[in-house]
Order: structure tokens, then sequence, then C-alpha cells
């Protein structure tokens, strides 16, 4: 290890749900550091989300996001002047940032509504198991997967 390892931020739950997840989501969804903005967002698409689904919004949320979040992924690993993809596990923590950004940026690559509206079809999708998000999760299990071979490689 070079260094020491970076100090986690503890971050506050959000107001409304008292969930650490959606706090999260929120900030990751906010731009400018407008947080207002981001909180209407993500609270309208919950309710959304609630409306379409008639079930809790946290409820679908957090099942959407265990059907988005990687197991595996591939990382680079240089070996004699090649570079291998090698197989490794992901943490906890880095697959729940990892489907909330994913859910994010897909969201904002549909076109034609207000972000609210994409951001809860998304949440539906990735409850659904349908959508690109999901896709993105399954061909990085795909990759992983592919260069199980070079799993011997992992440090």
């Amino acid at each position: 290890m070079r260094r020491r390892r970076a100090q986690k931020r503890l971050i506050a739950p959000d107001p409304r749900y008292g969930d650490l997840l959606v706090a999260k989501f929120i900030n990751i969804v906010m731009e400018c550091g407008k947080k207002s903005i981001a909180e209407r967002i993500v609270y309208d698409a919950l309710d959304i989300v609630k409306e379409k689904t008639s079930k809790e919004a946290l409820e679908v949320f957090r099942a959407a996001l265990d059907n988005v979040r990687p197991l595996l992924e591939t990382k680079s690993r240089r070996v004699g002047g090649a570079t291998y993809q090698v197989p490794v596990s992901v943490s906890e923590d880095r697959s729940y940032s990892l489907a909330l950004r994913w859910i994010r940026s897909f969201s904002r690559d549909r076109k034609g509504k207000p972000m609210h509206e994409k951001l809860a079809q998304e949440i539906i999708d990735g409850f659904n198991k349908t959508g690109p998000s999901v896709k993105k999760r399954e061909d990085m299990h795909k990759m992983a997967e592919a260069n199980r071979a070079f799993a011997h490689y992992r440090w």
C-alpha cells in the first residue's frame, strides 16, 4: 500500500425516508451543489415509483439497486508485458455506488421527459430486471466470467 486509505465520510440519512442509500443517491444526482433540486428530483421519482408499482417506494428502490449492483468486475493487471483482465469480487460499498451511478447516468441518457420521470422509469426497470443499467451489470458479469482463466493473477 502506498499511503493510508482515504477516510470514509459519514453522511446523514435523508429527511423523508431516513435512509442512507437515498441520501447517497441524492448526492449522486446533485449537480453544481444544488442539493434541494436533487432532493426534489429523487423524491418526485420515488413518488412516481410508488404510484406506478403500488408498492412501497423505498422497497422498490432497494430491490432495483440489488438487481443492478454488480458482484464481479474485471481489473487490468500487467504481467510481463501483457495486460490481463482479472476478475475480482466487488466490495459492497463499491457495488452500491456503481449501481447508483449507473441508474443516474442511464436516466440522464433517456430523452424527452423531465428528470424525475426518467429516474422513476429507470428505477422501475431495475426492479423488473430490464433496462440498460441491468444490462450493464450482466455485461460486467459476462466479462468477468469470460476472463475466469486469469483469476489466478488476482492480487
